[in-house]
């Protein structure tokens, strides 16, 4: 984990780093099914198991947002920002999902800084997210994310 203590400053130091994997994280049928109550995604490939083992991936999988939502987490376990008094999320310049998460799976997320730029009031930070699945040769999701932070 990289964590920064002085804030922007030490943010503008970050551009081109690699910020390594996380650890990994198995996905349980109890979140895909809570993700879809919360979502009203009841697709049978995600939340019926019986029918979803017949399916055309053997298996029930995670929706791609579910996988999507969890980069949050992912990434706070890879960069903590001290010093600032808010950080936020400020959209995606893309997103792709390669290959479909089976239930059971587990996945981890790399990240890279692509830029910090200076913004009004703040600065702004734009990275490339991995999220693989473990033995899987194609990542879950990629991703081009950008936050931004403020002092």
């Amino acid at each position: 984990m990289t964590t920064i203590v002085n804030g922007l400053e030490g943010l503008k130091a970050l551009a081109g780093t690699d910020l390594g994997h996380g650890p990994w994280l198995e996905i349980t049928q109890e979140r895909v099914d809570t993700f879809a109550d919360a979502t009203g995604d009841h697709q049978w490939i995600h939340v019926d198991v019986e029918r979803a083992k017949n399916g055309p991936f053997g298996a029930p999988i995670a929706h791609g947002y579910l996988t999507l939502s969890l980069v949050i987490p992912l990434f706070g376990q890879l960069l903590q920002v001290e010093g600032v008094t808010m950080g936020v999320n400020y959209g995606l310049d893309k997103v792709r999902f390669p290959s479909p998460v089976p239930v059971g799976a587990r996945i981890r997320m790399s990240a890279t800084v692509v830029s910090v730029d200076e913004v009004p009031g703040g600065l702004q930070g734009t990275f490339d997210f991995v999220v693989e699945i473990e033995g899987a040769p194609k990542p879950a999701c990629v991703a081009r994310p950008v936050y931004r932070w403020y002092p």
